[in-house]
């Protein structure tokens, strides 16, 4: 047995995306006291660790894709978690200039000079694209996050039954890489009633968030969040986590 076996007797599997691992000035180690996952796993108790999942970017079904496909988390993170917190659909809801599918390819052009060029095409096309089409795309159509969320928790709940479930909501932006916030109200309320459907817990993130993009305390890009409010989702977290029954059953 490992220390860290030792000394955490509890888990909480985190998917998430880079907000879970980002503060105001630069992403951090996953392990960083001051992220929510650890405010979060610190306020259930001192034996509770946060098993983050999560990479830039990622949408409802990229976190289905680590599930079904990373053996370490099917095989270890899953069989262990005490309870889930699904730290996506942020992305999803975004305004896209052009379909996810081709963003996603761009790392695959070749030669490296050639990639580099379309990347930076795209970063400077993007908010005029967006802008010019009124938002109107979304990074992943609102049934598909809705789709992906429910068959995660499908699949964790096949294998451990009953543990408790929490969603963070669509978070506000200030992000002039996305000018547009026509999907974030139907997002917001889509995952009310995702939520209320599937006996999860949810943090609103409109309250917690937008006071710190009206003062500017954020990270500059518009996305990422202060420490104070990584401090809030964590807590809140735990509490929706402690009100839908944690600690849940025990391991088998």
């Amino acid at each position: 047995m490992t220390r860290d076996e030792e000394r955490f007797g509890r888990h909480v599997l985190v998917l998430a995306d880079s907000l879970s691992f980002h503060g105001p000035d630069q992403p951090h180690p996953p392990g960083d006291p001051r992220l929510y996952p650890n405010i979060m796993a610190a306020a259930l108790g001192d034996d509770v660790r946060a098993d983050v999942v999560a990479r830039l970017g990622w949408t409802a079904r990229d976190a289905w894709w680590a599930l079904t496909k990373d053996p370490r988390v099917w095989g270890e993170l899953v069989p262990r978690a005490d309870a889930l917190v699904l730290g996506i659909g942020q992305m999803d809801h975004l305004p896209a200039a052009v379909p996810t599918w081709m963003r996603d390819a761009i790392p695959y052009v070749r030669p490296g000079g050639l990639r580099r060029q379309v990347r930076r095409a795209y970063r400077v096309a993007t908010p005029h694209v967006i802008r010019a089409t009124g938002g109107r795309l979304r990074q992943l159509p609102q049934v598909a996050t809705d789709h992906y969320l429910t068959r995660i928790v499908e699949a964790i709940h096949h294998y451990r039954p009953g543990i408790p479930v929490a969603l963070l909501g669509p978070s506000p932006h200030a992000a002039a890489s996305y000018p547009s916030h026509r999907h974030h109200d139907p997002a917001v309320a889509a995952a009310r009633r995702w939520a209320a459907a599937h006996g999860s817990g949810l943090v609103d993130l409109d309250p917690i968030v937008l006071p710190s993009l009206a003062a500017g305390t954020g990270n500059p890009d518009g996305m990422h969040w202060a420490w104070p409010v990584h401090e809030q989702i964590g807590r809140a977290l735990a509490a929706e986590l402690r009100t839908h029954g944690w600690p849940g059953p025990p391991l088998p």
